[in-house]
């Protein structure tokens, strides 16, 4: 038996509440809450989807009294081109429909919100970079970040240069955030952990992903962990013949962006990377080829950590 359920589709300012037949809309802040604190008795079962940052307020308010449980997009979504229409009303009642079978426990992780933090500083830092870069080509000089072209830009008294100055400041500042949150992470994941085995992934991109994925049981499967980074195939039926799309991209972009990175590294230094590279070198070339080593590694990853067995031990 699941017991009593109910769903909430979380916006900015508003959620919308669907329970035993009838739909609520409500504040998102501590009136709503207190709201939901009335209709729903403290059994329910309450079923969100991940949005991100207005799905965890929801979480900190309710979380102590409530079983939450987490529904990942991605199944929402298939209920969504099923059934056709979309509203607020419509995906809070789906989200009560849904099997708990098919959501996972919900708990705020430091972990993951650092990693978070992280991608933020590091999107962050190349915009800032980009912009100097902007910069310096204005005033005439090559668009790189060394030290010849920023002493030139210190004898400047034009725009572009005050601007490369301050933005130098805001730069020195994200690095120094960013070198903190990583030596937190590598202290907040053990140096013993089997996914530091594999060759390619190094500490802290190791470091990121676990604190990303956390429980790596909660994925059965090797193909259900490799949706849930987006690295699966995209792929369209037109007639007799099935057109590859290249990856869906529906799951977590910064998993995808972390296999991304460690499969240039595992190209050189992992022999089952590097063997399934030279063998798909006549079918795939450039960013395509190195996607596909991604999503290799991804799936190596899932293997080593889900059975908790060292790389060499597979």
């Amino acid at each position: 038996m699941e017991g009593q359920k109910a769903g909430i589709d979380v916006g900015k300012k508003n959620l919308y509440l669907s329970y035993q037949g009838k739909i609520y809309k409500l504040n998102n802040d501590e009136q709503g809450y207190e709201e939901i604190r009335k209709i729903l008795p403290k059994e329910t079962k309450i079923i969100l989807e991940d949005s991100g940052i207005y799905t965890r307020r929801v979480l900190r308010a309710l979380g102590k009294e409530y079983e939450i449980r987490i529904l990942n997009p991605l199944i929402i979504s298939k209920h969504k081109s099923i059934r056709g229409k979309k509203s607020d009303k419509i995906d809070a009642k789906r989200l009560e429909e849904i099997k708990l079978d098919e959501t996972r426990m919900a708990k705020i992780s430091k972990e993951r919100e650092l990693t978070t933090q992280w991608d933020f500083i590091t999107k962050t830092t190349s915009k800032i970079k980009n912009r100097i870069r902007r910069d310096l080509n204005s005033l005439g000089l090559e668009d790189k970040l060394n030290k010849k072209n920023i002493e030139k830009t210190l004898s400047m008294n034009e725009p572009e240069a005050e601007e490369i100055k301050f933005l130098l400041q805001e730069l020195k500042h994200f690095e120094e955030q960013k070198k903190k949150i990583e030596e937190e992470l590598k202290s907040l994941i053990p140096r013993d952990h089997v996914i530091f085995t594999i060759p390619g992934i190094g500490e802290i991109i190791g470091s990121l992903i676990v604190a990303r994925v956390g429980d790596f049981s909660r994925f059965p499967t090797k193909k259900k962990f490799v949706a849930y980074c987006g690295l699966d195939p995209f792929t369209e039926q037109s007639g007799s013949r099935v057109l590859n799309q290249g990856i869906s991209k529906r799951g977590d972009a910064l998993l995808r962006k972390l296999f991304y990175l460690s499969a240039l590294v595992a190209i050189r230094v992992n022999p089952t990377i590097k063997e399934f590279y030279e063998n798909h070198r006549g079918k795939l070339r450039g960013k395509k080829l190195v996607i596909a080593c991604a999503r290799k590694l991804a799936v190596i990853t899932w293997a080593v950590c889900y059975y908790n067995k060292p790389y060499n031990e597979l």
